[in-house]
């Protein structure tokens, strides 16, 4: 599979808020990478890790507050660079934040996820977790 169609899965099984089926999309070992202070931020390096974080994350959140838009997409080979904003409220207390982000894949010759890393505006995530 090319890389621009494992990452636009990606993003439709992220969408779908199922985690399991999401993380079915990455290797067996995943190098992640999310800095910040929040509950779901955690080192992570397998696919059942992810399968964790994106159930964690779809907790966090409120569903019908929560938007993302892509701004780019760079394809260079194996590696995918997106760029974006996502907006969202917190469940446990409401807050509601907006941050850029960039989110870097790298798809094996296997169609599996092996990197995913998240650069966001980690200040105004912890801000918006600690009320």
């Amino acid at each position: 599979m090319e890389t621009r169609e494992i990452f636009e899965k990606l993003l439709r099984r992220m969408a779908d808020g199922n985690p399991e089926y999401t993380a079915e999309l990455f290797a067996p070992k995943v190098d992640f990478s999310c800095a910040g202070d929040a509950p779901w931020i955690k080192p992570r390096s397998t696919r059942e890790d992810m399968a964790d974080f994106f159930a964690e994350t779809d907790g966090a959140f409120v569903p019908e507050e929560r938007s993302a838009a892509v701004s780019g997409l760079l394809i260079d080979g194996w590696d995918a660079m997106v760029t974006g904003s996502v907006s969202q409220r917190l469940k446990s207390n409401g807050e509601a934040f907006t941050t850029p982000f960039a989110l870097h894949l790298t798809v094996s010759e296997k169609g599996e996820i092996t990197r995913y890393h998240v650069y966001e505006d980690s200040l105004t995530v912890a801000k918006a977790v600690a009320g």
